[in-house]
């Protein structure tokens, strides 16, 4: 108990009320909830309960494997079970893609109770690492598991099921948890369970995007101030921590850097970037007072960002659904104040109405064109002279229309009737630059029905 008083844990979400019973009695559960509802506490909780009531010692080996799709959930993960062995004398371990395998295999000999892994690393281990014990194990948890099937690792899955003591025979339980329960996600239930599990599905009578504390709004920016709006919004942020959504990797990569240039720090993720280099920035951020933090959906999916101040949606979500999931995913679930801020062009205000018809509502932040600083020829000078930056920005410039082009809401979002010019100017260039398109693109066939700008793409 003392270890869970000095995380702050006080009161018990729902999730954790539902699920922590069914596993202290050695009961299988698929539990549904939504990303910041306490799951990862809910199974840590419990498997430390049962190490500890078991008398696990290093000798026994591992008694409760927890399974995370990314590298950086698993680190997440193991932080918090540290935090709640600190006055235990279980073990707890970590194996997962990209760490040094060998001091890994080192650890799991000596003996890991509870093990946080990745995919591929404990199948690796389970496989390969002579003197990993791993026969007394009591507990399996898979978390995240429509991730894990998004990753497409039901293979490694099907492996490590194979390898492991089976729950048929009493020897161990097996838990599930998702937010979403899709198609795939019902395959891998089927794959885990021999006997029927306890299904709880948290609602909590609020939808995501109406989170206690939350105030959302949007502004709308024409297309070619589109930068200079974020830049000065950052500026003014400074002493907050903020997290900017993007829709490409070579976005932000280009974006990071531009705002260096501007003496802006930021911290960026992407996947472009090595596990490694990701995981040690998301790490980075979460630990410091104040930050912005400009990444992908697929860099974040997953993650739980604490503390954030505001969620700026720069680039458009592909759905309501993508919307709320952003949101939902770094609100700080601590009562404290939260903004989110989308940012839209004016041709892409019918958006509004599809999100009220999901449950969001969405005020306007006016913006006084007049207030903005006028340094687009300063930037479009800045990113013309700097090669480097210029050929990040071409980058961005072709990945930002090529992801409009496939977005999945085309009667708002159309490429079509992007005005480039106005368009490059967002990434400072004074004209739309020459770049490669795939000729089977929407952009591309765009550029060749409606012959844009000459020359410009």
């Amino acid at each position: 108990m003392k270890a869970i008083t000095d995380i702050g844990f006080q009161n018990m979400t729902q999730i954790q009320l539902r699920v922590i019973p069914h596993l202290l009695r050695r009961r299988n559960v698929i539990g549904t909830a939504k990303i910041g509802s306490g799951k990862t506490l809910a199974f840590l909780i419990s498997a430390v309960e049962l190490l500890s009531k078991k008398k696990f010692k290093p000798h026994n080996g591992t008694g409760v494997v927890v399974i995370c799709p990314s590298r950086e959930i698993a680190m997440q993960t193991h932080a918090a079970a540290k935090d709640l062995l600190k006055y235990h004398t279980q073990t707890v371990g970590l194996v997962m893609d990209g760490a040094a395998r060998r001091g890994e295999a080192e650890r799991l000999v000596k003996g890991v109770n509870l093990l946080i892994a990745t995919p591929g690393r404990l199948l690796d281990h389970l496989q390969n690492t002579k003197g990993f014990v791993y026969k007394n194990l009591k507990c399996l948890v898979v978390d995240a598991a429509d991730r894990l099937v998004e990753e497409n690792f039901e293979e490694e899955m099907k492996q490590i099921i194979a390898v492991l003591p089976k729950e048929k025979s009493k020897v161990r339980n097996t838990a599930l948890f998702s937010v979403t329960r899709t198609k795939k996600v019902e395959h891998l239930a089927r794959l885990l369970f021999q006997t029927t599990p306890e299904y709880i599905n948290v609602d909590d009578g609020r939808s995501e995007s109406t989170v206690e504390g939350l105030q959302q709004g949007y502004c709308v920016v024409p297309s070619a101030r589109r930068f200079v709006l974020l830049s000065s919004f950052l500026k003014r942020n400074l002493s907050k921590k903020v997290i900017v959504f993007f829709s490409s990797c070579f976005s932000v990569k280009y974006h990071s850097e531009l705002l260096r240039h501007l003496h802006v720090d930021c911290f960026d993720i992407h996947g472009k970037q090595k596990q490694q280099k990701r995981a040690s920035t998301f790490f980075d951020f979460c630990n410091a007072e104040k930050g912005i933090l400009l990444c992908t959906d697929a860099a974040a999916r997953g993650l739980e960002i604490p503390a954030v101040d505001w969620i700026v949606q720069y680039d458009p979500p592909h759905e309501p659904k993508e919307y709320i999931h952003r949101v939902g995913q770094t609100v700080s679930r601590e009562g404290a104040n939260v903004n989110a801020l989308l940012f839209l062009i004016p041709e892409e205000l019918k958006f509004l109405h599809y999100l009220e018809a999901a449950g969001v509502s969405v005020k306007e932040y006016a913006i006084d064109d007049k207030k903005l600083a006028k340094v687009q020829p300063h930037l479009e000078e800045l990113v013309a002279k700097n090669y480097y930056l210029n050929m990040s920005a071409k980058g961005a410039y072709r990945s930002y229309i090529l992801a409009y082009a496939s977005h999945s809401m085309k009667n708002i979002f159309n490429v079509h009737k992007l005005d480039l010019q106005a368009v490059a100017a967002s990434f400072c260039f004074s004209g739309p630059p020459k770049i490669n398109l795939p000729p089977d693109s929407c952009a591309s066939k765009s550029r060749r029905k409606n012959r844009i700008i000459d020359g410009s793409l």
